[in-house]
């Protein structure tokens, strides 16, 4: 089981997110991210673009907000919504991934940053969760 839920909150975007195992919860995080960006896609944008990114990081909590930032980056910069994330190492607070994105016309809602307030990774009834809070 994995997936997401948006929150309540008065001034930013907070969500939980729930997954399986690390990777799973890492996966559904950065895939969350892309659906509140709320993109317009390009009519034309066929072709699919491939990334690699690397992130090292000193704690779970941080590393995700590493890679979260990672890629909302990308996203912003290159006008690109990433559509599906396939992690090939993740140990030791690093992570290497692929994720495949489609160009797209614009952002619907704009995300400043990723938040490390109140961030927590838990695990409940083998389940992973965190929330997130995303600055907009």
């Amino acid at each position: 089981m994995r997936g997401y839920k948006i929150l309540c909150h008065r001034a930013d975007l907070k969500i939980k997110v729930i997954g399986r195992n690390l990777k799973e919860l890492f996966e559904t995080s950065a895939l969350a991210l892309g659906k509140l960006l709320r993109p317009s896609f390009e009519k034309k944008a066929k072709k699919i673009l491939k990334r690699n990114i690397k992130i090292k990081s000193f704690s779970l909590e941080t590393l995700l907000v590493d890679f979260l930032s990672e890629i909302l980056f990308l996203s912003l910069t290159n006008k690109e919504i990433y559509f599906q994330i396939k992690i090939k190492k993740f140990k030791d607070f690093r992570i290497e991934a692929q994720i495949f994105a489609k160009k797209i016309k614009r952002f619907g809602l704009e995300i400043k940053g990723v938040s490390y307030h109140n961030l927590k990774i838990t695990r409940k009834n083998n389940f992973y969760e965190a929330t997130l809070i995303f600055d907009i």
